[in-house]
């Protein structure tokens, strides 16, 4: 699970599988899919965390700490950044206290990398990290995830988070945001839903999102269309492409240090 193609990083990193659908956003996530395949080819790992409803697999709840990933970082010798639990969420309420230290031990110990956090569930990394976590890592980003306006007070507790860079993931976006302050958000991932089951995406509310970004000065990156391009017609992310007002949108973020990551 290291290499990956998602555009926004070099590697995903899994000490933690398995999840639970909260909200909206949750609904078609890839991982479900992912981990029911995983689990056909064997992979201890993997084994029990779904279940199927009608014609889908959905996550079950269970939730399953690997104390073996936990040495990966330290392998990779070149600095890469690094998507944490592209599989689940580090800060589900399944995730101890201990092993989440136990990650943060990890990404202290490997500053060459940067560490890319993202959540559904932010008021518990806000507390935790505050709370538990000492100094601010530079090299661990922390995110939130925020679908559509029904959960854009996630950014509220994003801002709560102690950390240099904090971003947010409009991705599966899946209607209007509307006002979303920006204050202390540094990078904004926008994309739309792919997949079989994937829900529309329309153009206007990535306007809205990217003007609010040219306010703030907040970096804009644009993933996908995904399965619906701008016109509203369904067919292959591929061919739907990245494009968006005529040109891709790749930017990152900017450190405190005032360098741009690449």
């Amino acid at each position: 699970m290291a290499e990956t193609q998602i555009e926004w990083t070099d590697s995903t990193w899994n000490p933690v599988a398995g999840c639970s659908i909260i909200t909206a956003g949750c609904t078609h996530c890839y991982a479900m899919e992912m981990a029911k395949r995983l689990q056909a080819m064997g992979i201890e790992k993997y084994t029990g965390l779904t279940r199927r409803t009608g014609k889908r697999t959905v996550w079950n709840g269970v939730v399953r700490e690997d104390h073996e990933a936990l040495s990966i970082p330290y392998r990779w010798k070149k600095p890469r950044k690094i998507f944490v639990n592209s599989m689940s969420d580090l800060f589900h309420e399944g995730v101890s206290d201990e092993f989440i230290l136990r990650v943060w031990r990890v990404m202290r110990e490997t500053p060459r990398h940067n560490y890319q956090i993202l959540t559904k569930r932010p008021e518990r990394m806000a507390a935790l990290v505050a709370s538990q976590m000492g100094d601010v890592l530079p090299n661990v980003w922390l995110g939130t995830s925020i679908e559509n306006s029904d959960v854009v007070s996630r950014v509220d507790h994003l801002r709560k988070a102690p950390a240099d860079i904090r971003f947010i993931s409009f991705e599966p976006l899946i209607g209007s945001v509307g006002a979303v302050d920006l204050r202390e958000i540094h990078w904004a991932i926008v994309g739309g839903e792919s997949g079989k089951w994937a829900r529309p995406i329309k153009e206007e509310w990535i306007d809205e999102i990217h003007g609010q970004c040219l306010a703030a000065g907040t970096a804009f990156f644009f993933k996908q269309w995904g399965t619906w391009g701008k016109d509203n017609k369904k067919r292959s992310k591929k061919a739907n492409g990245r494009e968006y007002r005529g040109r891709t949108w790749d930017e990152m973020p900017v450190t405190p240090t005032g360098v741009t990551v690449m």
